[in-house]
Formats: structure tokens, sequence, C-alpha cells
């Protein structure tokens, strides 16, 4: 079994309870981190907490504090907030179940693995599993983690269950906002046809392997280059890249998507292209005819 769980509890499905335990499935990639330095002394710069007038103070003095009007706050501690009760945090009821299509990409957060906390949950843990898979939907439920309450999802993963906190309608911006300048037309046929066709000659099976971070490659190169730099300088690319904006036409697109059709697929080599000025290839130089020897007579006794 993997580190600490980071939750457990119990699901609820009416009258069932399904004790489990929920384990982060995911972890930090790759980083390159950096600190702030004071340049001229080369040294790293702190921060300390401090009060007005008062300067620097213990953390064991700091408390966390609402402010219901400009100035004034009420103080609660640690054991205050932990203390407050509420069923989700120590039980998630699945209330509500749906298409896994109907649940908008954009709500989902972060996901957990989910695993029956014994051997003795194992049986209801495989049959709701089962159940979920079978009927192709997803339970909806609210748990508490992190120091709030999440809608969060469920919906089966190989032997085990995912568990996906998901955003509240209040937190995500309404698409029709950003939307609403983009015309409602019909592409034309021919173009979508050439997209339709590149899109299947891309496609295949996912494999996040396959990814990784380049920005962070890049990163890690550029410090190589300027720590083996005596100037302490590096030359940098300036190049713009970036499309620019308007002046295409339906001739240009339909140029590029053609193009890319015509690219060999990542992976694969390049057919070298025959050279128009390449001189023909050179007749094999004709064999003298053989000759056939001249037929041998007996003669007579």
């Amino acid at each position: 079994m993997p580190a600490r769980a980071y939750w457990q509890g119990q699901i609820r499905l009416a009258l069932v309870s399904i004790p489990v335990e929920i384990y982060s499935a995911t972890r930090s990639g790759a980083t390159v981190s950096f600190r702030q330095i004071h340049e001229p002394s080369g040294k790293r710069i702190h921060y300390e907490k401090v009060v007005d007038g008062i300067g620097p103070v213990d953390p064991e003095e700091i408390m966390k504090g609402f402010e219901y009007e400009k100035g004034e706050f009420v103080l609660l501690d640690e054991k205050e907030i932990e203390g407050v009760k509420l069923e989700s945090k120590k039980t998630l009821e699945l209330t509500q179940f749906v298409d896994a299509h109907e649940v908008d990409a954009i709500y989902y957060d972060k996901p957990y693995y989910v695993v029956p906390a014994d051997d003795l949950a194992e049986e209801a843990f495989v049959v709701l599993r089962e159940a979920l898979r079978k009927t192709r939907k997803v339970g909806l439920g609210q748990l508490a983690l992190r120091g709030r309450e999440y809608v969060v999802s469920l919906k089966p993963c190989g032997r085990g269950l995912v568990l996906e906190t998901l955003r509240y309608a209040d937190e995500v911006n309404k698409a029709a906002s950003y939307f609403r300048d983009i015309p409602d037309v019909k592409p034309d046929e021919d173009l979508l046809d050439l997209a339709t066709t590149l899109i299947e000659k891309k496609s295949g099976k996912f494999d996040a392997s396959e990814f990784h971070d380049r920005y962070v490659d890049a990163l890690r190169d550029l410090i190589a280059r300027k720590r083996k730099s005596k100037s302490g300088k590096v030359s940098l690319d300036t190049d713009d890249d970036r499309p620019a904006k308007g002046g295409s036409n339906v001739i240009d697109l339909m140029a590029a998507l053609r193009k890319s059709l015509d690219k060999p697929a990542a992976g694969t080599a390049a057919k070298k292209p025959a050279s128009a000025k390449s001189a023909p290839a050179k007749a094999a130089p004709k064999k003298p005819p053989v000759k056939k020897p001249a037929p041998r007579t007996r003669k007579s006794a």
C-alpha cells in the first residue's frame, strides 16, 4: 500500500456503508525552482511575519481571523476550526448518479485513488465498482477535504475507484461571455474534409509517457549554459514565432491543411524527393553476341 492515506472514512449508498481510504493519484512533476536573490550581495531574501509597531512575531502567537468589519476580526484557533461538525468529513454519501459525459471536463479538479479499508469492505466495494461500470454511471456526492467541502465524482478505475473533486458552478466562468463574438457559421466542406483527414491521420491511443515538460528542459539548458559562460551572459532566442493576427484567407488555410497532410507523421523518415536536374541513369553496356560453335560431324570409317 502507498504511503499514508489522505482520507479515511466511508462511502454510503442508501443503507450500505463501505469503509475506504483515498490516496492522491497525482504528484508534482519535474520543476525548476527559483529563489529570490539580492543581486549586489548574492544572498537570499527572507520573509518575516511582522506586526505594525511591534516587528517580528512568534509563530505560536499567530491565529486566523475573519474580518467582519474593517479592522475588526473574529479570532479562531486550529482546534476550533477542526471541531466544525460536518458529516461529509467522514462520510461520502452518493446522492446522485449521472452519465459520465454529462459532467463537463472543466468541472474536474483533482483525482484520488479509492481502495477498501479492509478485507471486510472488499465485497461491497467490488459490487459498487461493478454496478457503476455496468450502468456506465458516475456517482456524485460531497466530501470535506483540505479545509473545505467539495462536490466529488466516483467512477471505476481498474480494480479500484477514482474519486475526483469538482468545482462548484460559481467557480467556473460562463463560456458564453468569451465565445459570444465567434460567428455562428458552418465551415467550407472541403476545408472540413481536409481537417478531418488530418485529425484521423494523427489519431492514436493516449499514452501519457509520450509527453514531458519541454519548458523544464529548456530552463535547465539555459542554467547549464549560464554556469559555463565566463561572462555570465548567454545568447537568447528573440525570434517571435507567434502567428500574426488576421490576414489569413481560405486559400492560405487550404494550402496549409494540404501541406500538413503531406508532412510525414512523427517518427517516420521523410521520402527524399527526386531532383529535377538529376542526370538520367546510364544504360548498361551491351554485351557482345555469343558465337555458337559449329556443329561437329563424325568421320566415316
